[in-house]
């Protein structure tokens, strides 16, 4: 077994990220935090890199913060010091997979709780296995999901963030899909990621970008306020080069030159 925390793989535009820490369900120490921002920031770097893939090992997605962080920073010096950072990389983490340009998926098995859950909630897409066993136990613990209240409430909408919250809410997935949590639920995941990706790599990436830039400066403001701002981007995409190749393509009756030519 590999010791290192994050396994990488590059293959066909996909970079494929694994949790790899199974004795724990993949629990996400500082260290596993760092790894995994580093590993997207790596692929944000490489035009050929298009799509994100996490996933994790030995069945389980991830069950949260490590114990033993918590209880190390329980104990430092400067215990409100030591938990703020430990918050404050968690969302960090969230937000970084929540802004990247890259489109992210992720494959949700087992325990999906704390960071984990945020992550899920984060990406572009989200696939479930029926094995996947929800948590949002903070109230429970006398805790409150600090970091993935903002991407929880963006997924699911307010009033079910706050039943989830207040209820300390475990749920399988069949609930999660009908409640939005994720897209997707499936009995054979590598082929529901195979299938995502594929439609996926149809997409220029440049307007996958600009698009979910637009998408979320489109949550806070007014329509009638991005109408400029819109139309200058698609000013942009018209005239560049994937709106040039794609419409060619269209005309020509082939598949633009970035869609997979096999």
């Amino acid at each position: 077994m590999s010791d290192k925390l994050i396994l990488i793989r590059d293959e066909g535009g996909v970079r494929h990220l694994t949790l790899n820490r199974p004795q724990v369900k993949n629990a996400m120490s500082l260290a596993l935090l760092e790894e995994l921002v580093d590993a997207l920031g790596d692929a944000e770097k490489s035009d050929a890199i298009r799509i994100v893939v996490v996933r994790g090992s030995d069945g389980n997605f991830s069950a949260g913060a490590d114990i033993k962080d918590m209880a190390n920073a329980r104990n430092a010096d400067d215990p409100a010091k030591a938990i703020h950072e430990l918050s404050s990389a968690f969302g960090a983490m969230v937000a970084r997979f929540a802004t990247t340009p890259k489109t992210v998926i992720t494959a949700l098995e087992g325990a999906v709780m704390g960071g984990g859950f945020g992550l899920a909630c984060a990406c572009d897409i989200a696939i479930a296995s029926h094995t996947v066993k929800f948590a949002l136990p903070e109230a429970t613990l006398g805790l409150i999901p600090a970091q993935i209240a903002p991407v929880l409430l963006e997924r699911i909408g307010y009033s079910e963030a706050k039943r989830l919250t207040v209820t300390g809410a475990r749920l399988g997935a069949e609930e999660a899909h009908r409640i939005g949590l994720v897209h997707a639920v499936t009995q054979d995941m590598d082929d529901a990621i195979a299938n995502a990706i594929s439609d996926c790599l149809r997409c220029a990436p440049r307007a996958v970008a600009v698009s979910k830039e637009l998408l979320r400066e489109a949550r806070f403001v007014q329509s009638d306020t991005l109408v400029e701002h819109a139309a200058s981007l698609f000013v942009d995409a018209v005239t560049g080069d994937e709106g040039a190749e794609g419409t060619l393509a269209f005309v020509e009756k082939r598949k633009a030159k970035w869609m997979p030519q096999e």
